[in-house]
């Protein structure tokens, strides 16, 4: 047994905790959240974006987690390795039969059904209690939109506008396009202003109402092949949009071993 004769122990105890758990010490308070959608089984993807993200305390997944891209089961299996909130996006439903495939173009569909026969007992389970809304303090979140939760796409100010009706929370978070942009609300004028990453430094969020797209982690389709997603730190209400290279060629290698689409090979390295 040691004996300490001042308290000169407990400032070294508290000197190693520090060195262990800096981040979690030097601010409690602080909650971030990794915001990602539109996974698409793009598990090479997914790795990137956990490795490259600033510390987070949780996940909240958009929708999509798989669809298109080679490994699905083991994108829901490492997503579960998170406190994280996720939604059901539309190829998640096709992969459960839940959708009428003859909605999606022929290399959707083809995608889509071989989708459904490589999933795992374990991963439709998980696939099939995801919620299609989740409301969570100040933010409303679907993957497609507030209005049409699976399959509406908001691709502009208009759509956009219309929709600031079916939520009431302060910020509204989507997926489903595949493309990072914020669209603000201007109650005044009746109408949504436009704005596309990247930003000089974080985005202030609660001036005006909102609705935020990450962007996709899997399969981008602004041009930038690189791996999309954005940290919310929900004290300080700020928003940060990133981007991660990652090996695409591997994740096309593996869909060609899948036999799966020519397109939707192609595609990722264009981020088209």
């Amino acid at each position: 047994m040691f004996l300490f004769k001042d308290n000169l122990w407990k400032d070294n105890l508290s000197k190693l905790i520090a060195n262990l758990w800096p981040c979690r010490l030097q601010d409690d308070d602080t909650v971030r959240y990794l915001i990602i959608s539109d996974i698409h089984a793009n598990l090479t993807a997914l790795e990137a974006v956990l490795a490259d993200a600033p510390e987070f305390d949780g996940i909240w997944c958009l929708g999509d987690l798989v669809g298109y891209g080679p490994n699905p089961n083991e994108c829901v299996e490492r997503i579960q390795d998170f406190d994280h909130i996720s939604l059901a996006g539309n190829h998640d439903w096709a992969a459960l039969g839940k959708l009428d495939l003859g909605s999606f173009n022929t290399d959707a569909r083809d995608a889509s059904i071989w989708t459904q026969t490589e999933l795992s007992p374990a991963a439709r389970e998980y696939l099939g209690a995801l919620p299609t809304r989740v409301e969570q303090d100040d933010f409303f979140m679907a993957h497609a939109s507030p209005r049409e939760p699976i399959w509406e796409y908001i691709l502009d100010a208009n759509q956009a506008f219309s929709n600031f009706a079916y939520f009431s929370t302060p910020i509204c978070l989507v997926g489903h396009t595949h493309i990072p942009i914020v669209f603000e609300l201007d109650e005044q004028q009746r109408r949504c202003e436009t704005m596309v990453p990247p930003f000089p430094e974080p985005l202030a969020l609660g001036s005006r109402r909102t609705i935020i797209n990450p962007g996709s982690v899997g399969q981008p389709r602004d041009g930038n092949p690189r791996a999309s997603y954005a940290i919310l730190d929900s004290d300080a209400m700020t928003w940060e949009f990133h981007r991660v290279a990652y090996p695409v060629e591997i994740t096309q290698e593996r869909m060609r071993a899948r036999g799966l689409p020519r397109r939707l090979i192609g595609r990722l390295e264009m981020g088209r």
